[in-house]
């Protein structure tokens, strides 16, 4: 279960990967924009802010977040991801911090942009952080003998998402022009342990699902030690979060 609140309590950084993915697309008037997997819909603005007479489509696996998203005024409908088929007048894709959880994603990527009109634009952002403390921390801690019972094969390992060059490659076309890089921000995150509050709305949500409250407050303690240890506060009360994400910008010709 998706919490929108927790989720939304680093919005400032979670979003700024959007805004610089978009600036990517150079779309004039779209029919139909697509938020797919809108989340809370706090994104939704964006994209009805720079094409504003286009048709909006949102939507998002997660009805916690559909209900957040509607609070917001955005016409969402609940609908998993993988369920998704491109109208023919859709013109703009924006998929943000979504693929990652769909194991098979490079499979619908193959499956969804040649059912794209021409002029078309799809474009993708998924974190490219699983190999940094963050979340090595989580793997390593659940596979201890004291949780590997209860969490064993309920986290993602570092390869679930491609690079960069990766993406580009399996997206190939004669027919798709693939802009593909990746870039590494360096949040200023604040308050008691920020980097625990950050995964918590996200990398933690399949541990709190299979742990009972008990445990989950156990597992939050040990975690807890080992994040503030592998991104220690600074004086001044910051904590520098490095998070690499990886961005792809796909034009059907």
């Amino acid at each position: 279960m998706w919490d929108p609140g927790k989720y939304l309590t680093f919005s400032d950084q979670r979003d700024r990967p959007a805004f610089d993915l978009i600036a990517r697309v150079r779309a004039e008037n779209p029919r139909r924009v697509v938020d797919l997997g809108c989340g809370a819909g706090n994104l939704t603005a964006l994209l009805t802010g720079r094409w504003p007479r286009a048709e909006l489509e949102a939507l998002d696996a997660s009805a916690e977040m559909v209900d957040a998203a509607r609070e917001r005024g955005v016409p969402a409908r609940v609908e998993d991801v993988r369920d998704w088929k491109p109208q023919p007048d859709t013109d703009v894709v924006l998929c943000n911090a979504v693929l990652q959880w769909v194991p098979d994603h490079v499979e619908l990527l193959h499956r969804w942009l040649p059912e794209l009109p021409g002029g078309a634009w799809f474009t993708f952002q998924v974190p490219g952080n699983f190999d940094a403390p963050s979340h090595a921390s989580i793997r390593e801690l659940a596979a201890e003998p004291r949780w590997r019972g209860k969490l064993d094969g309920v986290l993602r390992h570092d390869d679930v998402v491609r690079d960069p060059l990766e993406y580009a490659d399996e997206l190939a076309d004669p027919d798709l022009d693939v802009d593909a890089w990746e870039t590494t921000y360096v949040h200023a995150l604040r308050g008691d342990n920020p980097v625990l509050e950050w995964v918590t709305g996200t990398a933690l949500r399949p541990v709190r699902a299979a742990l009972d409250d008990e445990e989950w407050a156990e597992f939050r303690t040990e975690l807890s030690n080992r994040l503030s240890h592998a991104y220690p506060q600074r004086p001044d009360g910051v904590t520098w979060f490095p998070f690499r994400r990886v961005f792809v910008v796909a034009h059907r010709a």
